[in-house]
C-alpha cells in the first residue's frame, strides 16, 4: 500500500479568534494546529483494508472516499493523529495507520544549523544566485571577472539576499560534459575568498555535486553545501558535510548533471509528489548514515529537475505535502521553464512570475527562496508573510 499526502492547511484566523477570547498564545497555537486539516491518497489497498477503513473512519470523525484498490482519507490533524495508532485499530489497518503517521504534516523548524552557526527561519530567507559559469540557462557568462562577481554580489545583498549561493557548474538541459574539479575550483574559490573578506558575516553556500569542491569551499569559509543530487552522485559528499558540520540542501533530482534538468527521468507512476517525498526521505537517511545531524538539513523539491513543466506546477500546488519530512523547505522557481510555459515570457522576463510563485510557495510551507533577483521577490514575500500572519495578530 502507498500513502501520498495531499493538501493540508489551517483555517485562516483560527488562532486569532482563540487569542481574542483570552487563550494563552502557546495554547491557541497548539489548538489551531490540531484543527489543521490534511488528506491522504491511499493506493494498492487490499479489499479487506478498504472494508475496515470505511467501517472505522467515521468513528474517528474522518471523511473517506473509496474506489477499487484506492481511498482518500481526510480530516483534522488531531483526528488523523488519533487514527494513526496501529495498536488501537483492526489488524487490517495497521499498515495504513503507520503510513499516515509518517505522512502527517510536521511543524517545521525555525532555525537552520550551518558551519557558521544557526540561520533564523522565522521569516522568509532569500538566497541570491551567483553563477560563475559560462553556460547557465539564465545568466551564464555574465560574471567573467572577480570584480564583476563582487558587484553582482553587492546587488544581490542590496536586493535582500541573506545568503549567497556560489556555483561553478551548470545543470541546464543539453549542457556539455561535467566540469573537471580543477576548473570548478578555479571558478569558485577565488570568489568565495573575496566574498568572505568583503562580507565576513554573510553566510555563503556552495552549489556543487563534488565533495572535493565542497571541501575546499568549506575550508575557505562557506557555511552550506547545496547539492542538487542530494548526495547521489558523490558518495563522499555527506561525509564532508558531516565533518565540517555544514548546513546542507538536499534537492530532489534524478540522473546525472548532464540530464537531471531534462525530462528523461520524469516518470512518476505513483504521482510526482509521492516520488519526491519517498526519494527525499531516502536522501535524509543517506545523510544521517554519514553523520549529518538532521538540524543541518534543508530540503528542496527540485522544481524543473526531472520534472515536466506540468509536474513542476503540481509540485508548487502540493508543496505542503513535504512538511511530513519535518525539515525546512527551500524552493528555486526562479526563471524556470514552467514559469515560461505558464506566462509565455522569455527567460530574462520571468522575475515577476518568480515573485508570484515565491509568494504562493511561502503560503504552502517554503521558507527559503533561491532566486536570481532578490529585489524582485523581496516585497512579494513581505506581503505574503504579512497576510499569512495576519490571522495571529495579537493587536
Amino acid at each position: 500500500m502507498n500513502v501520498a499526502p495531499l493538501a493540508s492547511g489551517t483555517l485562516p484566523g483560527l488562532e486569532s479568534a482563540l487569542l481574542s477570547h483570552g487563550w494563552e498564545g502557546a495554547l491557541a497555537s497548539t489548538a489551531s494546529r490540531g484543527i489543521e486539516t490534511a488528506a491522504f491518497h491511499l493506493t494498492e489497498v487490499a479489499p479487506a483494508t478498504l472494508e475496515e477503513l470505511v467501517r472505522v473512519a467515521g468513528r474517528f470523525g474522518l471523511e473517506v472516499v473509496t474506489g477499487e484498490n484506492w481511498a482518500v482519507l481526510a480530516g483534522s490533524r488531531s483526528r488523523l493523529t488519533a487514527f494513526a495508532r496501529p495498536w488501537s485499530l483492526p489488524p487490517e489497518l495497521s499498515d495504513a495507520a503507520i503510513a499516515i503517521a509518517r505522512a502527517l504534516p510536521s511543524e517545521l523548524p525555525t532555525r537552520w544549523e550551518t558551519a557558521v552557526g544557526p540561520i533564523a527561519l522565522d521569516a522568509p530567507l532569500l538566497v541570491g544566485i551567483l553563477n560563475l559559469t559560462p553556460d547557465s540557462f539564465s545568466d551564464g557568462g555574465r560574471l567573467e571577472s572577480l570584480d564583476a562577481s563582487l558587484r553582482h554580489a553587492e546587488r544581490l545583498i542590496e536586493g535582500g539576499a541573506g545568503v549567497l549561493d556560489v556555483g561553478g557548474e551548470s545543470t541546464r538541459p543539453g549542457r556539455p560534459e561535467p566540469v573537471p574539479v580543477s576548473e570548478e575550483l578555479q571558478r569558485v574559490i577565488p570568489v568565495v575568498d573575496a566574498l568572505r573578506r568583503r562580507w565576513p558575516a554573510l553566510p555563503l553556500s556552495i552549489d556543487t555535486v563534488k565533495s572535493a569542491v565542497a571541501r575546499a569551499a568549506l575550508d575557505a569559509g562557506v557555511a552550506i553545501v547545496n547539492d542538487v543530487s542530494a548526495g547521489r552522485l558523490d558518495p563522499r559528499m555527506m561525509s564532508v558535510v558531516a565533518e565540517h558540520r555544514a548546513g546542507v540542501v538536499l534537492m530532489h533530482s534524478r540522473g546525472t548533471v548532464a540530464d537531471m534538468a531534462s525530462y528523461d527521468h520524469a516518470a512518476y507512476p505513483g504521482g510526482v509528489i509521492t516520488g519526491i517525498v519517498a526519494e527525499l526521505r531516502e536522501a535524509i537517511e543517506r545523510a544521517s548514515a554519514a553523520g549529518v545531524a538532521v538540524e543541518h538539513v534543508v530540503l528542496d523539491p527540485g522544481l524543473g529537475f526531472s520534472k515536466t513543466a506540468e509536474q513542476s506546477v503540481v509540485v508548487c500546488g502540493e508543496l505542503a505535502a513535504l512538511r511530513c519530512l519535518g525539515r525546512p523547505i527551500m524552493v528555486g522557481p526562479s526563471r524556470k521553464r514552467f514559469l515560461g510555459q505558464v506566462t509565455g515570457r522569455r527567460v530574462e522576463d520571468r522575475d515577476r512570475a518568480t515573485a508570484a510563485a515565491c509568494a504562493l510557495l511561502l503560503d504552502r510551507g517554503a521558507k527559503i527562496f533561491r532566486v536570481h533577483d532578490p529585489a524582485a521577490v523581496h516585497d512579494a514575500l513581505l506581503v505574503g508573510a504579512a497576510i499569512g500572519t495576519s490571522g495571529v495578530s495579537r493587536q
